[in-house]
């Protein structure tokens, strides 16, 4: 990404490049091999966080900052509450007669596997299939009279849910249990042609939120003094990852009407009906088991830092996860092993004369796989300052996977990444927000083994024809010169506008429900004008910007500010923090958000008796104050503000 800008050369494949010597031309900064190294030490073997193996590995990151001379390379720790399978008794599945006897043990076949925050204890019911889980898949079963209270929800992987929101409808919908399991028709389950074999199951964690359950909206440092409280997002009933075997002996035993269309899955011996009942006349049910145990463990960030010269309080913050249930390389090792480039890269081209404006933060966060724990802990502990100070953050999670073609990016050959860049973002305007999750996924071939014993180095080379150097090496170029951008440039390059065409869709929504709207009495005036306050504050920034003099360093400063403050205003100051984690209220989830509130207003045409007038009143009501704050914030002073209506 930096050809020409410095010199130097390096050893190959090492993971802690301490006899880097600058001195000698080399054309990319970013090595392969450094990468293909990283990643096969990563996945190695397995290391959850808390384990003896995740504590070597986080010491060996801390090591390998140490020795890129970095300004500051530190370590915050975090006390969290994270939930493992019981080393006493395994989480367990059972057919069961009507007075509760065992008739027969369902083999679990993939034993490690769990949903860590599940509820523990056991449930007891019959058996109905619910396709994906989705809140359109309930809502179906309900037309259709078919009932899943106190019975066993059986449901595939995927279909644009998390398993955190499966395992909540499901339980709003009366379950009480929950199985899910990876269908062929969704992962391919074929090893000869890099499939998941079909006895694997996938684990995943169901707290519908971020960060420790037991803290939340605050940090988990070991001297606070906690409250007893948990978070609204763990669940209240059981629930365990199954296999496809495991799936297709329950759903091949159903009785029931038939599925919809659309709903039949590619399990082999499988007719695809509802349930509750199983074939044989003697009432049998299913029982299961789950016996996670929850355990305080001690988390470590792990920090190094290179200081701006410039506007040092101002961050560019590049993360990646470092723990993995299984070995990780797609998890945890690609990208850990884009992170340690990049900072090796920018602390040899700072040693080498080149001096960012703002300060670089890389960041190897524990307990990902728990749901961002440490990510959020960090940031809970610090919010009121980075709000204001952090530019900007590049998850490199899961930067190279496969994927299929329905994503929003599909590279069919590595070296197309940069006219492909071009295509989406418009030359090398790649702009970022203050959360922004950057992807690339290469080949149409999906990679299934996330989460599972199988996600190995060698199957992520097999997926990727042996490129997994050059990918990764592409991918950091990329990251690289989107970080040079904004460490570097005196005006932030955040595209504030995008955000009027969001809110300009949402207003043709409304126009177009304005006869039914007035009929309830509701005007949608308000949110037209916040709309424009909020149009008219962006472009008359952008316009500032684009004529004033980027060497007034005073000036700069006021309208990055300005900038900063709008994703921090879009989260809504009318929830709890403690209740709603994703405040958010255009990427977040819950009732203030807008895809909750543009989803309640199609209830007008689609189902006017679910159409809750009191509620969409408050939802429309909280969204365009957000709206109008963000307005403000951009607007500047006080005295620039136009609240004349």
């Amino acid at each position: 990404a930096f050809r020409g800008s410095c010199h130097y050369c390096g050893v190959e494949g090492e993971m802690v490049p301490a006899e880097d010597k600058p001195g000698t031309d080399h054309d990319n900064l970013v090595v392969d091999e450094k990468i293909e190294s990283t990643v096969r030490r990563v996945s190695r073997t397995t290391h959850p966080s808390g384990s003896s193996e995740g504590t070597t590995l986080a010491a060996e990151i801390l090591e390998t900052f140490k020795d890129l001379h970095m300004d500051h390379t530190w370590t915050d720790s975090h006390y969290a509450t994270l939930q493992f399978p019981s080393r006493i008794q395994r989480n367990s599945l059972w057919m069961v007669d009507l007075q509760g006897e065992v008739l027969e043990e369902i083999p679990l076949e993939d034993p490690d596997s769990y949903c860590a925050y599940s509820a523990t204890g056991t449930a007891t019911g019959g058996v109905v299939y619910v396709n994906y889980g989705r809140q359109q898949d309930f809502d179906w079963l309900q037309s259709a009279g078919v009932s899943v209270v106190g019975c066993v929800v059986v449901m595939r992987v995927g279909g644009g849910v998390s398993y955190a929101e499966k395992v909540l409808l499901a339980q709003k919908a009366g379950a009480g249990g929950a199985l899910i399991y990876p269908d062929p028709a969704d992962i391919p389950q074929d090893p000869r042609r890099l499939g998941l074999n079909s006895y694997t199951a996938i684990s995943e964690h169901v707290h519908l939120g971020s960060g420790d359950p037991f803290t939340p909206g605050f940090p988990s440092f070991n001297h606070t003094q906690f409250p007893p409280t948990q978070s609204s997002g763990l669940p209240v009933i059981p629930a365990q990852p199954i296999s496809a075997n495991v799936a297709s002996k329950l759903l091949s035993q159903l009785t029931g009407p038939v599925c919809p269309r659309g709903w039949q899955g590619r399990l082999p011996y499988v007719r695809c009906v509802l349930g509750r009942g199983f074939t044989s006349a003697d009432g049998r049910r299913i029982r299961m088991g789950v016996y996670n145990t929850m355990t305080p463990v001690l988390l470590n960030n792990i920090f190094s830092s290179l200081e701006g010269r410039i506007e040092p309080d101002q961050y560019i913050i590049m993360g990646a996860q470092r723990d993995a249930w299984g070995p990780g390389a797609v998890k945890a090792g690609v990208g850990t092993a884009i992170l340690l480039e990049l900072a090796r890269t920018f602390s040899n081209m700072v040693q080498n004369g080149f001096y960012p404006r703002r300060s670089l933060l890389f960041v190897s966060w524990d307990a990902g796989d728990f749901g961002n724990v440490g990510a959020t802990e960090w940031l809970e502990g610090y919010l009121s300052m980075l709000h204001l100070k952090a530019v900007a953050y590049f998850s490199l999670d899961q930067a190279v996977m496969g994927k299929t073609k329905s994503h929003s990016i599909t590279l069919l050959q590595c070296q197309t990444i940069y006219s492909q860049a071009e295509k989406e973002g418009g030359s090398w305007k790649m702009w970022v927000t203050l959360i922004f999750y950057f992807q690339f996924f290469l080949d149409s071939r999906p990679y299934p083994f996330v989460n599972t014993p199988l996600d190995t180095s060698g199957r992520l080379q097999e997926v990727l024809g042996g490129r997994l150097g050059v990918v990764g090496r592409s991918l950091g170029e990329l990251v690289g010169l989107m970080v040079l951008r904004l460490a570097h440039d005196h005006i932030l390059p955040l595209r504030i506008t995008t955000y009027s065409h969001t809110a300009l869709q949402f207003s043709a929504q409304l126009n177009k429900h304005s006869v039914e709207l007035q009929a309830r009495g509701l005007s949608p005036q308000w949110v037209f004008s916040a709309r424009g306050d909020y149009s008219r504050a962006a472009e008359t920034l952008q316009e500032a910007i684009l004529n004033s003099d980027v060497q007034d360093e005073t000036m700069t400063r006021i309208y990055n500010t300005r900038m900063m403050r709008v994703e921090y205003y879009f989260l809504s100051q009318y929830v709890s923090v403690v209740e709603t984690p994703f405040r958010h209220v255009l990427h977040g989830r819950g009732e203030h958000t807008l895809s909750a509130l543009t989803e309640h207003l199609s209830l007008l045409t689609s189902d006017p008796r679910r159409f809750n007038e009191a509620l969409f009143r408050r939802q429309l009501a909280l969204f365009t104050w957000t709206l109008q704050g963000a307005a403000n914030a951009l607007s500047g002073d006080i005295w620039n503000i136009d609240n004349v209506f």
